[in-house]
């Protein structure tokens, strides 16, 4: 039995240890090198912590493959990592470091340590470069694993949150154990797959593509960004590389669908496609679908809370243009429960709020007590023993043929481009700003579009974007911004957002 996930690159860099585990556009490094790299970053971690365990440590990430290697240094060490986004505003960082209070940072670049300093990080900043070079310690490596069990921390990844502090949510080896042993044997991934990555490391979509790369010695291909503003050199990119397997989010499947380039071209050794993150329209995964004929395409979804995916949805009929993919049904060791508002459970066709119970569900959020009992709760089916469930808000239903579908979210937290965002932060950040007086989103969701209404003091527009940039990332602008003399209330002196969509709905038909 497995209870580290290390014993997955152990046993790869001991069958493959001069394969390419990771690539990117600049470097790559063997399984033998990934090992050695990570045991001596964990060897530093270790020392200059005093020994600390099953705490959070940042790594700063980008679409390069130090952060990997940083991972599973972290891991060797006896912590957690927390992906860090080297372009997010320092605003955002600091409150995480404030949640987290880290024991130390791995910085990449001199923009990463920039970045800790002026938020006065008080942790250890490790250099990575230092690090990989840091000569490596088994027997005290050997020591912190054997400490280690499989319920412990494996990684925190920050959501929004709707009072404007991001949420930490703290995954297990065990839930990534049961991931990757379900992805491999369901999907049948072996050391001859070459997976292509597209979701940046501080998306827990990525997740899958790190674990699978693992456990099997496939090799793991970081895309750059350009790839995707140039479909044409993506697909020769995809070809080069000889990709079999993609796990992108369904944006990014829409981007190609939309680009017509698979007209001219196709990832001719494309054997799965995999897509996430939102609602995928069947009129783009019809191009795909025609172009690729003899290619598996899967609907994966899931919250970050239930370790990445709890559904899945082998695509295996013919769709109209203008239908949803099915989110299909549970995956393995995983159960889903469908509730309507009595928590009683659903019908066919019944829409219901869908709640997920098994191991996959997240060890809570890190530090916040009053969130983690809001969101995982005893099944109401029960009281005889403690059996958590995690409470996704979002509304599902089961189709005639019992597949379910998704409908929407309960509450202000949506799913924009592919990230999952909370209104109420952006609306934190808006009302911060000196002359404003009050802020209110809602979620346009026809056209993917965030809109934002705000009054000001002085009654005078103000240019949202720039004001906001360094305390909101970049995928959480507003993509409209409409100012008010006035916002509207209602009988509870609350702001009035059916009023704010009515209006807007009036200005879009305008």
């Amino acid at each position: 039995m497995i209870y580290n996930v290390l014993s997955y690159l152990d046993d790869s860099a001991r069958r493959f240890p001069d394969k390419v585990a990771l690539a990117d556009d600049k470097s790559a490094v063997t399984f033998a090198q990934w090992q050695s790299m990570a045991q001596g970053i964990g060897t530093l971690i270790a020392r200059l912590t005093s020994g600390a365990m099953r705490r959070p440590v940042l790594v700063f990430v980008d679409r390069k493959i130090e952060c990997l290697v940083g991972f599973m240094g972290v891991v060797e060490s006896g912590n957690f990592y927390v992906p860090i986004d080297n372009k997010m505003p320092e605003a955002r960082i600091r409150l995480i470091a404030e949640v987290l209070n880290p024991i130390a940072a791995i910085t990449v670049t001199a923009r990463d340590a920039q970045a800790l300093q002026t938020i006065g990080f008080g942790g250890a900043v490790i250099d990575y470069q230092e690090a990989v070079a840091h000569e490596s310690d088994q027997a005290l490596l050997d020591g912190i694993r054997s400490r280690i069990i499989d319920t412990d921390p494996l990684y925190a990844i920050f959501t929004s949150g709707s009072t404007g502090v991001p949420k930490g949510v703290v995954v297990s080896h065990r839930g990534v154990i049961d991931l990757a042993e379900w992805l491999v044997g369901r999907f049948g991934f072996d050391d001859t797959d070459a997976l292509g990555n597209q979701t940046p490391f501080y998306f827990d979509g990525s997740v899958k593509d790190i674990y699978i790369c693992l456990k099997t010695g496939a090799t793991l291909h970081v895309i750059g960004k350009k790839y995707f503003t140039f479909p044409k050199l993506l697909i020769q990119l995809l070809n080069e590389r000889g990709i079999t397997t993609i796990l992108w989010a369904t944006s990014a499947i829409v981007l190609v669908g939309n680009s017509h380039i698979l007209d001219d071209n196709v990832p001719s050794g494309l054997r799965r496609v995999f897509f996430a993150g939102e609602a995928m329209p069947a009129k783009q995964l019809n191009v795909w679908r025609d172009k690729l004929p003899s290619t598996q395409f899967i609907n994966l979804y899931g919250p970050t809370e239930i370790t990445v995916d709890c559904t899945y949805y082998v695509v295996d009929r013919d769709f109209a243009d203008d239908e949803y993919i099915p989110i299909g049904q549970p995956c393995e060791n995983m159960q889903v429960l469908v509730f309507n508002d009595e928590d009683k459970l659903v019908g066919v066709d019944e829409p219901g709020e869908l709640c997920v119970r098994g191991t996959g569900v997240a060890l809570g959020y890190y530090n916040n007590k009053e969130k983690t009992r809001e969101a995982f709760v005893q099944n109401p089916l029960h009281d005889l023993y403690d059996d958590k469930i995690y409470r996704t808000g979002d509304i599902v239903k089961y189709n005639s043929r019992g597949e379910l579908e998704f409908v929407s979210r309960k509450d202000f937290q949506i799913k924009h481009n592919g990230n999952r965002i909370e209104l109420g932060e952006i609306e934190v950040a808006v009302n911060a700003l000196e002359d404003v007086t009050g802020a209110a989103c809602i979620f346009d969701s026809e056209q993917d579009k965030i809109v934002l209404y705000y009054t000001t003091a002085s009654g005078n527009e103000l240019d949202i974007i720039n004001l906001v940039k360094d305390r909101l990332p970049k995928y959480m602008f507003p993509n409209v911004s409409l100012h008010l003399d006035q916002m509207p209330h209602n009988m509870n002196g609350k702001i009035d957002r059916i009023a704010l969509k009515q209006r807007y709905q009036q200005l879009k038909q305008q």
